[in-house]
């Protein structure tokens, strides 16, 4: 394939091995995504790049390259509409992990809840983004949750989740400075109440519908000490209104995306 030859060839003579960030991009063809990695090429690339710490893949078809064959110097994974086995971030107990850090899946839905699991069971991650990934839920997030004290940076975009993933979040994540839920329709009053243990929270970005009222987004603003960042979207609010909150709690920027 050609493309992996021209890869294979940047690999042993162009990349320098100072590298520390490496995008990559698959071809679509045939409806599927070309086969553009291999552990083969990984393996040189591990030894080609010893300080690479940061791979974004974008349309690659991964279902034949094991997620333990990534180099173990990459700390930040970042996968976007690409192809995944059922277990592909499951590792055996023999053989090291990766040591991600920091992982990003975009518009992957075949990314499910047990993939979830797999990983934050695995890996000490401090920053986890799930975008358009609608298989992830309420169970998901509570299995996972455990093993997600150390995170830092939580986004989630179009997954199906609820008040039950919030008081797990609030019970587990102790360590989040920065949390954004968006198209999270089942979100109510009881769920962002869960959050007010999050201490160490500086920006908090939601989308809001109608089982969300304003007032429990000002309780919020009354115990988060940390908070500085309020973005909010989703169901209309008064730019009056706003401004008259935004006077009580000066120390806090709050916008708003209708």
């Amino acid at each position: 394939v050609r493309p992996r030859r021209t890869l294979w060839h940047l690999v042993r003579h162009r990349l320098p091995d100072s590298l520390c960030t490496l995008r990559l991009r698959g071809v679509p063809r045939s409806g599927g995504k070309q086969r553009l990695l291999s552990p083969a090429l990984l393996a040189a690339l591990r030894e080609r790049c010893p300080q690479l710490h940061r791979l974004c893949l974008t349309e690659t078809d991964l279902r034949h390259v094991p997620y333990d064959s990534m180099p173990a110097s990459v700390t930040t994974l970042e996968l976007s509409l690409c192809d995944i086995s059922d277990a592909w971030f499951c590792v055996s107990p023999s053989v090291p992990p990766p040591q991600v850090q920091h992982l990003a899946i975009h518009s992957i839905p075949t990314f499910s809840d047990h993939h979830l699991l797999d990983i934050s069971s695995q890996n000490r991650l401090k920053t986890l983004s799930l975008c358009g990934t609608y298989r992830i839920t309420d169970m998901g997030i509570q299995a996972a949750a455990p093993h997600l004290e150390e995170l830092e940076r939580l986004i989630l975009r179009h997954c199906i989740i609820g008040d039950a993933a919030m008081v797990f979040i609030g019970r587990h994540m102790k360590q989040l400075r920065h949390l954004e839920i968006s198209n999270a329709y089942f979100l109510t009053n009881r769920g962002l109440v869960a959050i007010v243990t999050l201490e160490h929270l500086e920006t908090l970005c939601l989308d809001l519908y109608d089982l969300v009222s304003l007032g429990t987004v000002i309780a919020l603003l009354q115990v988060l000490p940390r908070l500085n960042h309020l973005k909010l979207g989703g169901t209309g609010f008064e730019d009056e209104l706003l401004g008259k909150i935004q006077e009580n709690f000066p120390h806090c920027t709050i916008s708003h995306t209708p």
